[in-house]
């Protein structure tokens, strides 16, 4: 009678299992989003307002492009600068992103025509076979997790050194 008595609780719990459309899964690490851990090397510089973490579809070409980044200005989220680590998460929309990168920027009010002395490049997230070159990543909606990269605040470039070298 106890042997019956068992099997009929496991398979109640059986049926449950399955009766869930993917069964028992583990919820995605960043949903709509990437997520990881920046480490910091150097000394943060006295004139920071903040440092983001941002995505863009395209390269930027141009100091126009530089201001096509996902998330929207609304919705950035400074890294908090207080320790050697951080983890981040930044929600995107689906796709494809040709640079996920670190962006300080100078106490100041920002416009595109002084984005190359407020903004600095800190680091992004890179190419394992090419370390010199930026990764692409692709956030589906189960997110995309483990971008981890270094923000170097000794070794920071202005944006136009990706688009207009050398910067004037």
């Amino acid at each position: 009678m106890r042997t019956s008595s068992r099997d009929a609780r496991a398979a109640v719990l059986v049926l449950a299992l399955f009766a869930c459309n993917d069964g028992l899964q583990p919820e995605p690490a960043c949903p709509n989003a990437i997520c990881g851990r920046v480490t910091f090397q150097g000394t943060v510089p006295d004139s920071t307002d903040a440092v983001y973490i941002v995505a863009y579809q395209t390269f930027p070409r141009s100091r126009n492009d530089l201001f096509t980044f996902q998330p929207s200005l609304a919705a950035l989220q400074a890294l908090p600068l207080d320790s050697a680590s951080a983890p981040y998460s930044v929600l995107l929309p689906t796709g494809r992103y040709e640079w996920v990168v670190a962006v300080w920027k100078k106490v100041g009010a920002l416009t595109i025509a002084n984005a190359d002395s407020m903004l600095r490049e800190a680091g992004y997230y890179r190419d394992p076979a090419d370390t010199s070159q930026p990764r692409v990543v692709t956030v589906a909606a189960q997110g995309l997790d483990s971008i981890n990269f270094v923000i170097d605040f000794a070794h920071m470039n202005p944006p136009c050194r990706y688009y207009n070298p050398p910067c004037p």
